[in-house]
């Protein structure tokens, strides 16, 4: 080798070992259960994504897996993540269940109907009361939805004798105790599948806010709605603990600074601007929708409590010793969020 050919090989070798190097892309998986046209898609999850990708200047890209894909089941959300067959997650905490019991006492009946308050409370008692039900996994937030409706086809529903041998989807423990305790017959179903079941008859109706009502189509096979607000239903939002270690300090810190308490205080608004379409589709298509009075709550709420009771055992049974310290504390930190909005 000439003594010219040696310089340049020396100079390129050094220019290589001392220049920049090009930041790293990373791709994350995304997966959550509901429609792309849901709010938790277009105002939640893909503008979430955009803000981190922007945030880290394209280090870290993301690609979404919505309802209709291969890992938009919503049985499966806490087991993919885990597992790291996607980065991040959000999911029901009562489906599968029994997985978190602890976070799924915010789904008590007539606890809050307000999506800001649920969703408050979950993050302000994670630290404490709820961190031990997530290891493994970096949670982003804890949120929850407006108080459910009870929505049937054929079949008006005014009073709890009503209720008596209805088959209604649920989604939750809580729920389907609450149900059962009524005289209904609750149906596990993934909510992708009530439009088909009501439609075949399968099932009679459905508890769920208005908002998934609108983004699943299910107007079209519904009649009846009784605004119940007796229940809310919590979901989880995670990363995968490995994935989010993987990333560079730059990365970390964007991903925290969208998540956390500041993304838990936008659901309230959220729900209520997700709710409206789905509530005013019914009212154009003429069905009837029927609001308990105050009274008529209270009644619901007397004869629901010995269930009540039994479920705040049952999870104390499954190993939540201090399930009625979470449960008082969770109604502690309603009460100070409605104080709050008053002010």
């Amino acid at each position: 080798m000439s003594t010219k050919t040696k310089l340049m090989t020396a100079v390129a070798l050094t220019t290589a070992l001392t220049a920049p190097a090009a930041s790293a892309e990373t791709t994350l998986k995304v997966s959550h259960y509901l429609p792309a046209v849901h709010g938790i898609h277009t105002d939640f999850i893909e503008p979430w994504t955009q803000q981190v990708t922007e945030c880290t200047n394209g280090e870290v890209q993301f690609e979404i897996f919505p309802a209709g894909t291969q890992m938009g089941n919503v049985a499966r959300q806490q087991e993919q993540v885990m597992a790291g067959v996607v980065d991040i997650a959000h999911g029901l905490h009562g489906i599968p269940r029994g997985r978190f019991p602890a976070t799924s006492l915010i789904d008590m009946p007539f606890l809050t109907d307000d999506a800001g308050a649920a969703s408050y409370a979950l993050w302000e008692l994670f630290p404490e009361y709820l961190s031990d039900e997530y290891n493994g996994l970096k949670v982003l937030a804890l949120h929850a939805h407006n108080g459910g409706v009870l929505h049937t086809n054929e079949k008006k529903v005014e009073t709890i004798e009503d209720m008596k041998g209805l088959r209604i989807r649920t989604p939750s423990p809580a729920v389907s105790e609450m149900l059962s305790f009524l005289g209904a017959d609750p149906q596990g179903l993934p909510p992708g599948e009530v439009y088909e079941s009501l439609q075949r008859g399968v099932i009679d109706g459905t508890v769920f806010p208005w908002d998934p009502v609108k983004s699943f189509g299910l107007n079209e096979v519904l009649n009846y709605h009784l605004e119940l607000g007796a229940y809310t239903v919590s979901f989880f939002f995670v990363m995968n603990e490995r994935s989010y270690e993987g990333l560079s300090e730059e990365a970390q810190a964007c991903v925290d600074k969208y998540s956390g308490g500041d993304l838990v205080a936008k659901f309230g608004d959220w729900w209520d601007m997700w709710d409206a379409p789905g509530r005013q589709d019914a009212i154009d298509a003429g069905h009837q929708i029927t609001e308990l009075s105050d009274e008529q709550r209270a009644q619901w709420e007397e004869t629901l409590q010995p269930m009540m009771d039994a479920y705040l055992q049952s999870v104390k049974d499954a190993g939540v010793d201090n399930a009625e310290e979470i449960y008082l504390a969770m109604q502690d930190k309603i009460a100070e969020y409605e104080a709050a909005q008053q002010d």
